[in-house]
Parts: C-alpha cells; structure tokens; sequence
C-alpha cells in the first residue's frame, strides 16, 4: 500500500507539472495581453510593466520564471513578516529553511497577490462544496435504495424521474427559478450574499442536485445487483430478517462503487462552483477566475487551475486508499 502510494503521488506530480505546461500555453495562446485596456496605456509604461512581470520575454522562458518562483527554498527570518505571512503553503525543509508555494502578483489586483486572493476566497468556494456533496449524498443514497428496494413499483419510477430531473436541469437554469421563488416571490431565504446558512440553502441545493441525481442512479443499479448475488440468497435461505440483510451485507458493498465516485464528485463541485457563485453573488474563487480570464490575469488564471488540480488529484488518491478499505478483495502493490 505505502508503495502504491508512493506511486501515484509521484504520477500527480507529474500530471500537476503537464497540467501547468498546458495552461500556460492556451494562456499565451489567446490573442492580446494582461495589459491591453480599451485606453491603451503610454508604449514606455507599457513596456516598463511588461519587462517587470518578464512578459517582454518568449513564452518558453516566461514558464521558467514562473516556475522558478512557484515552488523555491527561502530563508524566513530574514524576509519581511508580511512576506511570510503571504506564503500559501509552507513545508519546513531545515533551520530556518522553508519551501513556499508562490503564485505570484495578480496583474488586475495590484495590491493583492494569488495566494491572498486563494487563501481569502477558496474556503468559501470549498465550504460551498461540501455543503452540495451533503445535499447529493443526502437526497440522491436514501432516493436510490428506495428505487431499488421498491423497483419497478411507483416509488421506483417517482424516484427515478426525479434523478432524470436533477440531470437534465443545469445550475444555469436552476439557480435563477430558486432565486425567483424563495428569495424574491416568498422571500423565505436570501437571494444573495453568503455568511449564515441561510445563504447556503439554494446555492447549495443548485450545485448539488445534478450530483444527487448521479448518485441515485448509481445507489439503484449497485444494489440491485448485490441483492442478487448468492450470498444474499444463502442469508434469506437461513432466515436473517430482511432488514438486517439489507443493512449488514447489501448496503455496504453496493456503496462501494458510491465512495468511488464522492472524491472526483466532490472535486468537481468545489471547483465547478463558477457559475453558482455568480448567480448567488457568493464572493467564492469561482468569481475570481471568470474575471481573470476576461482581464487575462495569468498568474490568477494558473494559480487557480494549479489549486483546484491539486485538490483533484488529492481526492482520486483519498478514494483509492478508502476503496481498498471497503472492499477486501483489492490489494494495492
């Protein structure tokens, strides 16, 4: 298992260090500059503004800079407390001696670096998604056992048409008719803002319900096919009460294909909160990379997509450990 593990962080990194090169190319692919406004700026404070941020250079040697800044030792008694206090993650590598992810200055927030703008704005973002993956687990697992336990009966086909429904209607669509309904026609809860759980209510349920409906979908199909498997067979042959079978032996491994799913899930409902957060007004990260890529803020644009990849390929490993947990027929070597 630990060399499993070994592995497979060793693999993430290099699909971390893939994923830069990719990004910072599509970055650099698209037409214009991070400085072109529709009042252009002086060719002189131009120029001095581009030589300072080394976008004078070619783009292969703009990515080692970049690079070489994202991830170096430094020496922390003697950089200002300010500095230090700025650092996003920090590992301890000897006296004194630390490793600092640094993303760099945004070009549009002159007095805010990434990692501020990531460190003051992610756990909104990531609050939001834990919230949705309680509403998908929540609604879309009791949704799928009752489809499955009462299959082709109306409580099958009632739950099933509310998992087709929670796929077809997208955030878009979904986040505008809660807010018309409960926050502006009844005015039950906020329509805007974050910060008490009242807030989180419909942006949660928007975000969550699609995810809800995957997970029902799933829950069904798995145990269905569980509860036909001879050991099944062999316990009601031996007069457990249904009940317990259920409980002790289907419902366990039907989940297994379940808990596959949560931390990919969970990844893409932190990282996919855009278009909620600007529905709802969340003031979440999701805000904060549309707007970068509009101004092509590049150091935003990267720092974000490097964040919400290594939060991706965090939860795929998570899973896989819990997977072999649950299931003792899998053995990682």
């Amino acid at each position: 298992m630990i060399r499993y593990i070994v592995r497979r962080m060793l693999w993430n990194l290099l699909v971390l260090w893939v994923i830069t090169i990719i990004t910072f190319g599509l970055m650099h692919a698209v037409p214009g500059g991070p400085f072109d406004r529709e009042k252009p700026l002086p060719p002189e404070i131009k120029a001095n503004i581009e030589a300072k941020y080394h976008l004078d250079k070619p783009v292969v040697v703009q990515y080692f800079y970049y690079m070489r800044d994202l991830l170096v030792p430094r020496y922390s008694p003697t950089l200002p407390t300010s500095l230090q206090e700025d650092a996003l993650i920090r590992w301890k590598i000897g006296p004194g001696y630390f490793l600092w992810i640094n993303l760099g200055p945004s070009y549009s927030s002159r007095s805010r670096s990434v990692n501020d703008i990531i460190r003051q704005n992610l756990p909104v973002s990531f609050e939001l998604g834990v919230y949705a993956l309680l509403v998908a687990v929540g609604i879309g697992i009791p949704l799928g056992i009752l489809a499955a336990l009462n299959q082709n009966t109306f409580l099958d086909y009632f739950g099933m048409s509310l998992a087709i429904f929670g796929v077809s209607v997208p955030v878009i669509v979904l986040g505008p008719i809660l807010v018309s309904i409960f926050g502006v026609w009844l005015k039950w809860l906020p329509p805007t803002g974050w910060g008490t759980p009242q807030h989180a209510i419909m942006p949660s349920i928007a975000l969550g319900l699609a995810s809800s409906a995957l997970i029902a979908r799933l829950t069904r199909a798995s145990l269905l096919q569980v509860i036909r498997e001879d050991y099944i067979r062999t316990a009601r042959a031996k007069g457990l009460a249904e009940r317990l079978i259920i409980i002790r032996h289907a419902l366990r491994n039907s989940l297994i294909p379940v808990v596959t799913v949560l931390g990919p899930l969970f990844a893409a409902l932190v990282t996919g909160t855009f278009v909620t957060e600007t529905i709802f007004g969340i003031p979440g990260l999701g805000r904060y990379f549309v707007t970068s890529i509009t101004n092509r803020d590049h150091p935003v644009i990267m720092g974000t997509i490097l964040i919400y990849a290594i939060f991706l390929v965090i939860a795929n490993l998570v899973v896989d450990i819990t997977y072999a947990f649950l299931d003792p027929r899998i053995r990682y070597t």
